[in-house]
């Protein structure tokens, strides 16, 4: 009895030891900065565009495949239209060499490799062709010691041979020589890091039983986050991403984190690497391309230029997008470039129809995914069945999208509310497909047909004549600390099934961690923003204990917004204090504000500031966590 009463003493002493050390990381989060912290590092001021070899070929890829691709994108227009990254996935490799750690590459795969010094093997020859294409070269590896293919598709071509030892061809414990091999001697310019060796090898998987591979306890679960050593995965990351910055002092690099959403990756990828994958694998199948989209849908805040949310390679020429699902087809390319997601083709180009290069080339939706400004799509209308988001862009422009998920069609009423312009003065909309006008006051009806995406540029007074709303502009705004204490599952993503699961088990459920995240027009739990019972139609949305990172561009010289404690709380009493900082040093705090209490206005001068930092803290003692989501409304600079 004795020792069980010390042991829970014990036990009871280090929970409190772990609460007091996150509270303290919390307050050291959230204080001012007065700089912008999301990640600037490597090359990526707009999505990337280009190929990748994996929904193509998957590891069955080869030198013949990947030059012909480049010659198609090239001979068609597709690079004079952006495409440039020529990306290698799993399959390239042949072992780790023992005696010097070295990465060896399958030459009877890709010939030019073989330099003809044993096996040592070079892939600069071929990155040099790339190069002189006017492509940027990518390659694949992972974060544990082997690969997804070999751990998850064991049947697939040109998996590692060789011992136990040689097989393991992941970055772990080599990720300074591998990234020095990968850039500074073959020449690459991209990598894209698997997370699946830190994930699949633990005593129980059958690999490991059977003696294929090495144990390495996983460090995620993609089934429970709270299984799921954050830190550690990070860590791993950040050694690659501080690599990468030692081997290219150029800077010329692109860093794609592929984690798959798990890991918390949502609120640090914006910080380390320049792209994230948001979800699992993307399919050929519709169904499955809404879970992907899904995963990005409401996380216009978490990307910036620098770094972007990535739901997975398109898909666009197979399955429900092919040659006869055209409707499918651009409606997919559509949202990707909407939400500014990378554009790597996943797709055979050798077969590629005049259709389906012209939907790749659209120079209209290209442009749209490509703006300077970087603000990915905010949603303006979610359900179901329709969905209307809006971007803004560096022109002051919108970038509208329709999107009818279902199969019947749905009448949509598009407003000029909607896209923060003035009710009583003409929108003039341009249709991105065909490039017909239509002009309209105060709203708009459309007939959008089943699984069909409507896409426009708008144009018309703005609402705010004199600055602009800090949801319209999601690329400045950086939650650098968005209060959440324990990450979970977003149950707003469609539940598609996943296909090399099937119907087996019970079903989908939320995994993706990212509920409670910070939202623009929207609180963090999706609901619209209230105080003391009044709608509030513009402002972002965040749990207390948060920092907001905004950069402050186009001259503007007032920061104002009218907060409170949003009425979705459940904690009631918990006083919330908003202050605001201008290049760090704090411009003007408000008085405690509780939930059930009217918006205050607060309002400060911000000449000259370059970040505007907002923080609203949680007074009194608790952690906030979920109960206390407070609103920032109306937040906006002016001039």
């Amino acid at each position: 009895m004795a020792l069980k009463t010390g042991f829970r003493l014990l036990l009871a002493s280090a929970l409190v030891m772990a609460a007091a050390s996150a509270q303290a990381q919390s307050q050291e989060s959230m204080a001012a900065k007065g700089r912008w912290t999301a990640n600037q590092a490597g090359q990526a001021p707009v999505p990337p565009m280009g190929w990748n070899s994996w929904n193509a070929f998957y590891s069955d890829v080869d030198e013949e495949k990947v030059m012909a691709s480049a010659k198609v994108i090239r001979d068609s227009g597709l690079a004079a239209a952006g495409y440039r990254y020529i990306n290698i996935d799993d399959g390239w490799w042949l072992k780790r060499r023992q005696s010097d750690q070295r990465m060896v590459i399958r030459t009877a795969r890709f010939p030019s490799a073989d330099i003809g010094k044993g096996d040592t093997t070079s892939f600069k020859p071929l990155t040099d062709r790339l190069h002189a294409m006017g492509f940027k070269a990518g390659i694949y590896t992972d974060i544990g010691r082997n690969s997804c293919g070999q751990i998850y598709t064991p049947n697939f071509a040109n998996q590692p041979e060789g011992t136990i030892a040689e097989r393991e061809v992941g970055l772990y414990g080599h990720a300074d020589q591998d990234i020095a091999l990968y850039f500074a001697e073959w020449g690459f310019d991209y990598i894209k890091v698997d997370g699946c060796g830190v994930r699949g090898l633990g005593a129980d998987a059958e690999h490991v039983r059977n003696g294929n591979y090495r144990q390495l306890d996983p460090l995620i679960d993609m089934n429970a986050i709270g299984r799921t050593d954050i830190p550690a995965v990070r860590g791993l990351y950040q050694d690659v991403a501080d690599a990468l910055k030692r081997h290219n002092p150029d800077g010329e690099y692109l860093f794609s984190i592929c984690l798959w959403g798990s890991s918390d990756v949502r609120s640090w990828a914006k910080d380390v690497g320049n792209i994230s994958r948001t979800s699992d694998d993307i399919t050929s199948n519709w169904s499955r391309m809404l879970t992907n989209f899904d995963t990005t849908l409401t996380r216009a805040l978490y990307a910036h230029p620098g770094s972007w949310n990535d739901p997975d390679m398109l898909f666009v020429g197979q399955g429900d997008f092919d040659a006869n699902h055209m409707t499918e087809a651009r409606s997919h390319f559509a949202l990707w470039a909407i939400t500014n997601a990378p554009l790597l083709i996943g797709y055979d180009l050798r077969k590629a129809t005049p259709e389906q290069i012209a939907l790749f080339g659209n120079k209209a939706l290209i442009a749209l995914n490509q703006d300077p400004a970087g603000h990915q799509a905010v949603p303006a209308y979610l359900s179901d069945d329709v969905q209307i988001l809006v971007k803004t862009l560096a022109n002051g422009d919108k970038g509208v999208a329709i999107f009818n998920r279902g199969l019947s069609p749905m009448k949509a009423v598009l407003t000029a509310d909607q896209l923060k312009m003035r009710a009583d003065r003409p929108v003039a909309l341009t249709d991105l497909w065909g490039g017909k006008g239509v002009q309209f006051t105060k709203e708009q009806t459309f007939e959008v047909g089943p699984h069909q995406t409507l896409m426009f540029t708008a144009r018309g007074t703005r609402a705010l004549l004199d600055g602009i709303y800090l949801s319209e502009v999601p690329g400045q705004v950086n939650p650098a600390e968005d209060g959440i204490v324990t990450p979970k599952g977003d149950p707003t993503i469609h539940h598609s099934i996943i296909p090399w699961v099937g119907t087996r088990g019970a079903g989908e459920h939320p995994q993706y961690a990212g509920w409670g995240g910070a939202q623009a027009d929207r609180s963090p739990f999706m609901t619209p923003l209230r105080v003391a019972g009044q709608r509030i139609d513009t402002g972002l949305g965040v749990l207390a204990n948060s920092r907001l990172e905004v950069r402050n561009e186009g001259g503007n010289t007032r920061f104002a917004a009218n907060v409170g404690v949003d009425d979705g709380a459940t904690m009631r009493d918990r006083p919330v204090v908003f202050e605001v900082y201008a290049d760090g040093r704090l411009v003007t705090k408000s008085a405690p504000v509780r939930a059930g209490q009217a918006a205050v206005p607060v309002q400060a001068d911000v000449s000259g500031a370059k970040i505007v930092e907002l923080v609203a803290r949680a007074e009194g003692d608790g952690p906030a966590g979920d109960a206390l989501p407070v609103v920032w409304g109306e937040a906006r600079l002016t001039r």
